[in-house]
Parts: C-alpha cells; structure tokens; sequence
C-alpha cells in the first residue's frame, strides 16, 4: 500500500489553507458592494448636473429679482405647523400685478430629494394658501415666482429667502431689504 492511500482527503471546502486565501476576497466583494450602495445612496445633491447652464441663467434670475423690487412687492410668509399650511401675504405698488396662483420652491440646503414645490391660491386679495404634506423643521431656501403659463407676457419676478424653522416660523421679505 503507498503512503497516499493512507491519507484521508478532504473536499476543497474542508481545507484551512482553501479558506485562509478565500476568506479576505470573499470579505472585499462583501465590504466593496456595501460601500457602492452607500455611495449612491448618499449622493452629493449640491452640483447641479448642468452647471454650466445653470450659471448662464444668473443674469435672468437677476433680473427677475428687480422686477419684484420695481413692483415693490413685500410680504411675510408663515409656516402653521399645526394645521398644515404655509401663508402668504402679499403687497406690491399695484395690487393688480398679482397673480391667482404663485409658485414656492422650498429647497432643501443639503437633500434635494426632501425639495417641495407647492402652488399657492389665491384666497383673498394679498392673501395665498398652500397645504403642506407634512411638518417641516430646520433651514430651508425659499424661491416664489408668480404661476404663469409660457405664451404668457405676463411680469416674471422672483422672491427669494431663507428660513430656519427651528427658530420660527415665519420670513418678511421686501421693503428695505
């Protein structure tokens, strides 16, 4: 009988010299496909994708802000937690420029998926209402442009602000800003 008959062989998967090699590629796949979900998950939202685009439309965003100012649009928005709901009360020079319907962006500083846009009705003269989906805490940049559909010739104006809900609930914009 030889020396190798002898021997009891074990399965590839019984050997430690098999699982010593194994071991640490089996924990990178694991660790690496980990780390690539984390990743994509927790994506940077602050670039915006088209940058360049984005910075050639400054000086329309520019403008839309003095057009507000000429129409000496004022106002303070107010965020009513308990009942859901932002309000808006509105002033301008001339109380005709002011649409039915306005538009408020509400941009999260850090996590573009939390952004809300709502619609604001007109309840009253001066007076908008939008219904929010849930309660919303700490800081937030605010955008209101009036709603108007694109053949319009209508005034564009943009309103842009920053609140922290933290530390209350309510933005004044306007006047001697």
């Amino acid at each position: 009988m030889s020396n190798t008959d002898s021997l009891d062989v074990k399965p590839w998967y019984r050997q430690t010299w098999a699982w010593f090699v194994l071991s640490p590629l089996i924990l990178i796949v694991f660790v690496g496909a980990g780390l690539l979900a984390i990743s994509f998950k927790g994506a940077d939202d602050v670039v915006k994708d088209n940058y360049y685009k984005v910075g050639r439309m400054i000086n329309q965003s520019i403008e839309e802000d003095l057009a507000a100012k000429q129409l000496g649009l004022t106002g303070e928005l107010v965020f009513d937690m308990t009942v859901g709901e932002v309000i808006l009360k509105l002033t301008a020079d001339d109380m005709s420029v002011l649409p039915e319907a306005l538009a408020l962006g509400l941009d999260h500083p850090v996590e573009a998926d939390y952004d809300l846009r709502l619609t604001m009705r007109k309840v009253s003269e001066g007076y908008y209402i939008a219904e929010l989906d849930h309660a919303m805490d700490n800081r937030w940049y605010i955008r209101l442009s009036p709603v108007v559909p694109e053949d319009s010739s209508g005034v564009k104006w943009r309103i842009v602000g920053e609140i922290d809900l933290s530390s209350g609930n309510q933005l004044a914009f306007g006047g001697d800003e």
